[in-house]
């Protein structure tokens, strides 16, 4: 039997990227390394997942209602109660939020090493599409309670070498999300067809792409734009795309669970992102050999294309030049297939056998 390890995390039955990551990573720990793996969610109902876990890890879920006044406590009593009933040898906290950063100091057991996974780019805290003055301090405070709590962890892991800038820590450690698939094919890029996946939150910038789409004229009418992700409430894109008059080159559908297949059909793959912890979907698009193009956003472009190699990174907030770098892949089909080539050689470093060994050899040195 491997070591017990619990995994701390708002939730996991959506298809969001950290769900998608926890699903790799877990069940590849439980089922390849016999680790014992518990997951602990909150106000879950874990009858339907996105993603599939493995039946040999045990979820866990705590029922927690909102109150300002008594939520903390009662989040410190749940947590020291399962931590009692699991006895873990390591915590590994995947909550980007206050509560999770406080762990180390809510648990009652301090022999317990706690890791602090972060999924996300301090950037988040300062990137906002609200610029009133009353929100910029309230993010500067955030991220000065991010910078006290981190060092209380054992270890924190950050998942891009850019991301290593951001803090001042010594206890810090880079490993990257593993790819959840690497199919057998490539996709053949001769579709007409540019793809993004991610949510339509401001931070992943369907705002800037579409205001770059709008640049391409001439010779590109067969093409179109299909973004697939949780919309949000009030059709914000969707009104964009009809006001930029794109609507007809542009397409809006719901998170799909077969969006390897959507990868396949694809030729180009778009990250208009403002900030990004990582990039799950740049290197599941890579591993179909699908060139990207990016926004040089911090911090996890970067550190996954070779710009000009396996695809071509873009000045951050630079709409035209976007839409330049675009129209460049979509008028040569060399280009695409050449850029996606390398796309694919380079993301086998991110093969999940290659990452589970890091984790595992971090958590064997917290407990040693």
């Amino acid at each position: 039997m491997g070591l017990k390890i619990l995994y701390i995390t708002n939730g996991i039955s959506g298809p969001g990227g950290l769900e998608r990551v926890l699903s790799i990573k877990a069940s590849y720990l439980a089922d390849t390394y016999g680790y014992d793996v518990h997951i602990m969610t909150l106000n879950e109902n874990h009858g339907d997942f996105f993603y599939s876990f493995s039946s040999k890890l045990t979820i866990h879920n705590v029922d927690l209602k909102h109150n300002r006044t008594t939520y903390l406590f009662k989040y410190r009593s749940r947590i020291r109660n399962l931590i009692k009933q699991i006895g873990p040898d390591v915590i590994s906290v995947c909550d980007d939020g206050l509560k999770g950063l406080m762990l180390p100091l809510l648990r009652r057991n301090k022999n317990i090493p706690v890791i602090c996974e972060r999924h996300a780019s301090k950037q988040i805290f300062i990137n906002s599409n609200n610029e009133s003055f009353i929100d910029r301090l309230k993010y500067t405070f955030k991220e000065k309670l991010l910078n006290f709590f981190a060092k209380k962890f054992d270890a924190v892991v950050v998942l891009t070498n850019g991301s290593l800038s951001e803090w001042k820590l010594s206890n810090l450690k880079v490993i990257p999300n593993p790819l959840s698939f690497y199919p057998d094919n490539s996709s053949t890029l001769k579709n007409k067809r540019v793809i993004m996946v991610g949510n339509h939150g401001f931070q992943k910038g369907i705002d800037r792409l579409l205001n770059s789409w709008k640049t391409i004229t001439g010779g590109f009418d067969e093409w179109k734009l299909e973004i697939y992700g949780k919309k949000d409430k009030d059709g914000i894109h969707l009104k964009l795309a009809e006001k930029l008059n794109i609507r007809n080159s542009v397409e809006f559908y719901d998170p799909v669970k077969n969006i390897a297949d959507k990868y396949k059909q694809a030729s180009i793959y778009v990250m208009p992102s403002r900030s990004e912890g990582f990039g799950m979907v740049l290197i599941e698009a890579m591993a179909f050999g699908i060139p990207c193009v990016s926004f040089d956003c911090p911090h996890g472009p970067a550190d996954i294309i070779t710009n000009e190699v396996d695809g071509l990174l873009v000045e951050n907030d630079n709409v035209e030049a976007f839409g330049i770098s675009l129209k460049r892949l979509m008028s040569d089909e060399g280009l695409r297939k050449r850029m996606g080539g390398e796309a694919r050689k380079n993301v086998r470093r991110y093969l999940i056998e290659d990452v589970a060994k890091e984790w595992d050899a971090l958590f064997k040195s917290l407990v040693a």
